[in-house]
């Protein structure tokens, strides 16, 4: 096994009134602290160079942003969807066909699960407030600082998820032992719909999906809908999933 440390390419955010790229660095901070070398990837690529960039990193990270476009899941704008970039979406549904054919390890953070899901055909909800009945609306946008966790989600026994998390998650009461984590949440939309071959490994408690994963998928694949880069530090279970991920694009 090689000593040199894995790079994990990252989907750049972009200000679109700005028309420039930018990164937030907490994932930059969080993959660096798992043992590997993040390298922001440009927007507009030909789909030959976008190959050639996927051949030569070792993981994809496909980070959060904006709404991803309607048309691409098959529905009309809905009142309440924010902006899109359709660069993003463009390159990203590119990325991520490209990203597994090589059989990259693939993680999706919040727009990041939205837009795997998508682009294995599956679909969202375009708007939690107005398409997802709450008895207790939970703030899946929070009111304070990212870094402090804002609901809890339950882990579905046996998946990867659960295989990473369950020695450090809390444990409920219940017979099950379905294991909690905490986590934070900045986000108006959510996965609906599973694409074909994808399984839900995490809900929150009014069962809203919010973690996917592709069983058969032979690296890593997951994504997660809360923002782990702003939770490791503090949370060994979710250091455990950062870990994992930059481990099996080192090969391990």
């Amino acid at each position: 096994m090689s000593n040199k440390k894995p790079v994990i390419a990252l989907t750049p955010y972009f200000n679109i009134d700005q028309d420039e790229p930018y990164m937030r660095p907490a994932y930059l901070k969080a993959i660096r602290a798992a043992g590997g070398i993040p390298v922001i990837l440009p927007l507009d690529l030909a789909e030959s160079d976008l190959a050639q960039l996927v051949d030569t990193v070792d993981g994809i990270l496909f980070t959060g942003g904006p709404d991803v476009h309607p048309f691409y899941f098959g529905e009309e704008t809905q009142i309440h969807c924010g902006n899109v970039c359709l660069r993003r979406d463009r390159m990203e549904l590119a990325l991520l066909k490209l990203a597994m054919d090589e059989k990259k390890p693939i993680f999706g953070i919040c727009r990041g699960v939205q837009l795997l899901n998508i682009g294995l055909g599956g679909d969202i909800y375009q708007d939690i407030p107005s398409q997802f009945h709450e008895e207790f609306p939970i703030a899946h946008t929070q009111p304070f600082a990212y870094d402090i966790p804002a609901h809890k989600v339950s882990v579905v026994q046996g998946t990867l998820l659960d295989r990473l998390t369950h020695l450090q998650a809390t444990a409920s009461n219940t017979s099950e032992a379905v294991f909690m984590l905490n986590v934070n949440s900045m986000h108006h939309q959510a996965v609906r719909r599973l694409a074909p071959g994808l399984i839900a490994s995490a809900y929150a408690l009014n069962q809203l999906i919010e973690a996917i994963e592709k069983p058969d998928y032979p690296t890593f694949f997951l994504g997660v809908q809360w923002h782990p880069e702003y939770l490791w530090e503090n949370d060994p279970a979710i250091k455990q999933v950062w870990e994992a991920f930059v481990g099996a694009a080192k090969g391990e």
